[in-house]
């Protein structure tokens, strides 16, 4: 081989991968994949496209060995095929937010017209986890929760947080999380919260910088899940 075939052929299979990351539909499935492997039908649901462009979409992905999946009877599951996938996803977020002004004017835009305030740091909701003083509210859906979630968080994905709302108790400050920075459940758990009259803040990011952070985890859930007496609730 030369020295010219040698390069045409490494940065071919460069672009293989820079084409998969190339679509912004295909970066979502990668997004809700680092939460947790889903089959088919569910992550068409999440990024809201029919079954058959997500299977599409899916195929660019495993072509380049960024996804994998198995079979569970008749339903195709996905994940992703391992960390250096979420690495580099969460590389691209970061040169994305250094190079163009526009995602932190976006961002502030989103986040001002929802009146949300300045995030709560991971630090700082560990330390209030381990002093409880907090409820700590997962609005992700309930098999991401399962799949690994910040520990003393309780479940309450964003489409039933209006049905159980009075389950939460008001003598406490709430933080919300969801899968990331980019993410909008948390956001709108928080303004839903703030307007029925709640102290409630967002953490910076979500679940896989906690995780990434090496902070602890816990994974699965109770039966029966309730609001913890914490010692300095009322």
């Amino acid at each position: 081989m030369e020295g010219r075939q040698f390069k045409n052929s490494i940065f071919e299979q460069f672009a293989k991968i820079a084409h998969a990351f190339a679509s912004s539909k295909r970066l979502e499935i990668i997004d809700v994949l680092s939460q947790c492997e889903r089959d088919v039908e569910s992550l068409a649901q999440e990024v809201k496209m029919t079954t058959a462009n997500t299977s599409r979409h899916l195929q660019v992905l495993k072509n380049a060995r960024l996804v994998e999946n198995r079979k569970d009877g008749v339903r195709v599951i996905y994940r992703i095929a391992d960390d250096d996938v979420i690495n580099c996803w969460q590389s691209l977020q970061s040169l994305a937010e250094n190079r163009l002004a526009e995602i932190k004017e976006i961002t502030r835009i989103f986040l001002s017209e929802r009146d949300i305030m300045e995030a709560v740091s991971r630090e700082e909701l560990w330390n209030r986890i381990k002093s409880e003083d907090v409820i700590v509210l997962d609005v992700r859906p309930r098999i991401e929760y399962e799949s690994g979630h910040i520990p003393k968080a309780i479940s309450i994905p964003l489409p039933k947080l209006k049905n159980n709302i009075e389950k939460i108790p008001k003598d406490c400050e709430i933080v919300a999380y969801c899968r990331g920075p980019y993410c909008v459940l948390a956001v709108e758990a928080v303004r839903f919260l703030r307007k029925a009259g709640y102290n409630a803040a967002l953490l910076e990011d979500g679940y896989p910088e906690w995780k990434e952070a090496h902070l602890p985890v816990e994974k699965g859930s109770s039966k029966k899940q309730g609001f913890p007496a914490y010692k300095n609730f009322k």
